[in-house]
């Protein structure tokens, strides 16, 4: 499959807890994308409203009334606010893959649609399992999630949530699905200060070595997309007096080849854009060649996975 397929990877910063105006910047971004002729599109990690930091410098009990902001301004599958994503993306005929903080009933999920380019939602997932103080305001995604790539005219689309990349498991059952491109969505990270007691694992370094072992292990082309924090929004996360971070940064978007090169020059840390490349599918092959995890270079007799995909029901009338 020699087909060409323009990639295009999000960097930039949400309407912070505002569903309405990341609404529409994500309109506008998708808007761009199309008249850019970006064929795959991918958006950050809870995009939509955001990623709110305060849940990591701050309480349980401090961030109460966040929460119930964070909670009303989240989005609904669906909902008017939904269909106008879906109308732009039809209108810009791409493919999106939009993370955003999804409230479905009384609870929120960290989830990502996949919208075709006829603007219909072709698949949905969650992150499995929220990380640390994430299952505090976010639910686990069931067996349905496990399905991560789908078939669009520009190739096998899959995507993953943050610290989904650091499942093996999880990663491997990916690659068995025939993954081509893949979506790595990311909140905005901050390099560890030295001297501070934050873990290295949460740094755009760590997150970019993730994500490029993702392209390397599996042999697919990886978007990597992530958010940023503006000057103006640092103190509201209390990053600075957290020690975080001393300045606007966070971003570190980024596309990788399937033998995990770089694609694209990097944007600066608090830069937004979108970050662009043409790339052929079949210089998959070249990788595939070298080895394939789930196919010649693999041992099914010695070592498999099993994976459920039966659905967790909580109600179950006979």
């Amino acid at each position: 499959m020699s087909k060409t397929v323009r990639l295009g990877a999000v960097q930039a910063e949400p309407v912070w807890l505002d569903l309405q105006g990341t609404v529409q910047k994500t309109i506008k971004i998708i808007e761009e994308a199309g008249q850019k002729g970006i064929n795959v599109l991918g958006f950050p990690e809870v995009w939509i409203p955001g990623y709110p930091w305060n849940i990591w410098t701050q309480s349980v009990p401090q961030n109460l009334q966040m929460v119930h902001k964070y909670m009303a301004n989240s989005l609904s599958r669906n909902s008017p606010e939904m269909e106008a994503i879906k109308a732009a993306v039809k209108a810009a005929g791409i493919f999106v893959v939009l993370g955003y903080s999804e409230r479905d009933g009384g609870s929120l999920y960290m989830a990502q649609s996949y919208i075709s380019p006829e603007g219909i939602i072709v698949n949905h997932r969650r992150k499995i399992k929220p990380t640390h103080i994430e299952r505090t305001i976010w639910g686990d995604g069931q067996a349905s999630s496990l399905k991560t790539v789908v078939d669009t005219p520009f190739g096998k689309v899959g995507a993953l949530c943050c610290f989904e990349h650091y499942q093996p498991l999880l990663r491997y059952y990916q690659y068995s699905q025939g993954e081509q491109i893949h979506v790595a969505a990311w909140p905005a990270f901050f390099e560890v200060p030295k001297g501070s007691d934050w873990l290295y694992q949460g740094s755009p370094t760590a997150s970019l070595l993730a994500s490029r072992f993702m392209a390397l292990e599996g042999q697919s082309f990886v978007i990597v997309s992530t958010q940023v924090v503006k000057e103006n929004n640092l103190d509201s996360m209390h990053l600075l007096e957290m020690g975080v971070t001393d300045k606007a940064a966070g971003g570190f978007a980024m596309i990788y080849g399937p033998d995990g090169k770089e694609l694209v020059e990097a944007l600066a840390p608090d830069e937004e854009g979108i970050l662009q490349v043409d790339v052929v599918l079949s210089d998959i092959d070249y990788a595939k060649a070298l080895l394939d995890p789930v196919g010649q270079y693999s041992r099914p007799d010695m070592l498999s996975l099993l994976v459920n995909t039966t659905e967790g029901k909580h109600v179950i009338e006979k």
